[in-house]
């Protein structure tokens, strides 16, 4: 199944890079998503080329409970960010991938930051959500689409917030 997601954020491109590379704004939109426990590793620099991973357990009310079956009470995601260092316009680009633990279910794609106008940017998740499950794959497939969709609208609530809290150059209030 395709994904494609974007967040807006209401900050010129090299202050968004700033926040994705965080790690308090990463823990702040991990428990947001509803992490019961969370690891957060933010290796490499804005300044250059940065890689965020983070591994949360989830509980799985999102899950339909006809597929509960196949991940339990909770659920183990590891993400990872690989972004390229900046091009000389700020803007970025990399490759994220989503895998759940003991779940057959996997993300991988493309993201990209993005200038929108001076004061904003976009970040855009393209990708294929797969699930290795015998007839249930479509469902399962769709679910997680749709778990991950709620994490970044959550993402994107986050964020606004976070810069809104700590307006400065390059924000908006």
């Amino acid at each position: 199944m395709h994904l494609h997601v974007t967040i807006d954020l209401p900050t010129d491109v090299r202050h968004a890079a700033r926040l994705l590379a965080d790690p308090a704004y990463v823990h702040a939109k991990v428990r947001a998503a509803g992490a019961v426990d969370q690891h957060v590793d933010v290796t490499g620099t804005v300044e250059d080329a940065f890689t965020v991973t983070t591994r949360r357990q989830l509980p799985t009310g999102q899950i339909p409970a006809h597929l509960r079956a196949f991940v339990g009470d909770r659920i183990d995601v590891r993400q990872v960010e690989a972004w390229e260092a900046a091009d000389a316009d700020g803007s970025r680009s990399g490759t994220v991938a989503v895998e759940i633990a003991g779940a057959p279910v996997r993300v991988t794609g493309r993201t990209s930051l993005v200038a929108v106008g001076s004061d904003a940017s976009r970040v855009t998740y393209d990708g294929e959500v797969r699930a290795a499950v015998p007839l249930f794959a479509a469902a399962v497939e769709e679910a997680a689409g749709s778990a991950v969709r709620a994490a970044l609208a959550t993402e994107q609530q986050v964020a606004q917030t976070w810069l809104a809290e700590r307006a400065g150059p390059g924000t908006t209030a």
